[in-house]
């Protein structure tokens, strides 16, 4: 076992397992067994046990007795729903994110806009889900709300998962996107704000619908990015 034993919280342990299914690193329905994660992260199994217990909860993974607990599947059904939550969820702290957010955020916002612009132009795609994500949080920090903040940020892990493949185009399209945002921020306006994201989740839906079409020659290295 590593020199890293018992230094992750559960938190951490799950965290680092959820990423670790939303980037494919463990394929829905696979067996996730404590020995194997505990070797993986260099944690003991306690955490890991306790992890679990949270992936289940949050409906990443699933067990059944005697056989063990397994990475969960995503249904078709399950994206449309989350999409649809998403598409009411974040304008509405967007708008509000106009009015109350802090210059810290904003700089936040504008300094993650940058990194992901960088990372575009780099071809260091791997980046992209991170700071998407992140992008997506701080957002919903800046609603000044912190049930708003408490759900999109639950909700983002999800979404995560949804657009864990997309269309390569969208990379570029999402991070000037981003910069349309942060801009409607920092003037204030709200009604843009609301809209541009609005707009912005339209064009990740889009995106996920395409490339769910049923494809003869289908990508298996796709570009891993969270609209």
């Amino acid at each position: 076992m590593s020199s890293n034993t018992q230094r992750m919280t559960p938190q951490q342990v799950c965290r680092a397992i959820r990423d670790d299914i939303i980037r494919g690193v463990f394929a829905p329905g696979q067996r996730l067994t404590e020995d194997t994660l505990a070797d993986r992260y260099g944690v003991s199994r306690v955490p890991v046990r306790e992890a679990l217990r949270t992936l289940e909860a949050e409906g990443f993974a699933w067990s059944r007795p005697y056989a063990g607990t397994f990475v969960a599947e995503l249904t078709e059904a399950d994206a449309a729903d989350l999409l649809e939550i998403r598409a009411l969820l974040e304008p509405l702290g967007a708008g509000r994110a106009a009015l109350r957010r802090s210059q810290e955020q904003l700089g936040r916002l504008k300094e993650l806009t940058a990194l992901g612009q960088d990372a575009v132009r780099e071809g260091r795609l791997d980046e992209l889900t991170r700071l998407n994500s992140r992008f997506h949080q701080v957002l919903a920090e800046a609603s000044g709300s912190t049930l708003l903040n408490q759900l999109i940020t639950q909700l983002s892990w999800k979404i995560a998962w949804v657009y864990a493949v997309e269309l390569p185009r969208r990379a570029q399209d999402s991070w000037q996107e981003h910069e349309g945002i942060c801009a409607a921020l920092e003037a204030g306006d709200a009604d843009r704000a609301r809209a541009l994201v609005t707009e912005h989740i339209a064009h990740a839906t889009s995106a996920y619908r395409l490339r769910s079409v049923p494809d003869p020659a289908p990508q298996q290295d796709a570009l891993r990015q969270e609209a």
